[in-house]
């Protein structure tokens, strides 16, 4: 019991910060939770308790892969901004 509860705290940054990095890139992007959550087949409300600062939200993988495709961003970009988030938005602001 003790070492799921290690692994939530130890994920949770993870979830917050990646929750950060797709709110980011939608509104780079120029999209509404709305318009995120129809490209990446989930409801608003999932995209916006997702995306909310300071809560970790965890999600399937199924649910990232549509999200990262939804943003045209490659996944593994997606975990990088969430880890090193001015590297890969500033390589993403030539487009």
């Amino acid at each position: 019991m003790g070492m799921s509860k290690e692994i939530e705290f130890k994920n949770r940054d993870r979830y917050v910060h990646l929750g950060i990095a797709i709110s980011a890139l939608r509104k780079m992007r120029g999209l509404s939770q709305e318009q995120l959550a129809e490209k990446a087949n989930v409801s608003r409300s999932h995209i916006s308790s997702i995306e909310a600062p300071g809560i970790a939200r965890p999600f399937s993988l199924e649910v990232f892969f549509n999200i990262a495709d939804a943003l045209e961003i490659d996944p593994a970009d997606l975990i990088s901004a969430s880890v090193f988030p001015d590297k890969i938005i500033s390589s993403r602001k030539k487009e």
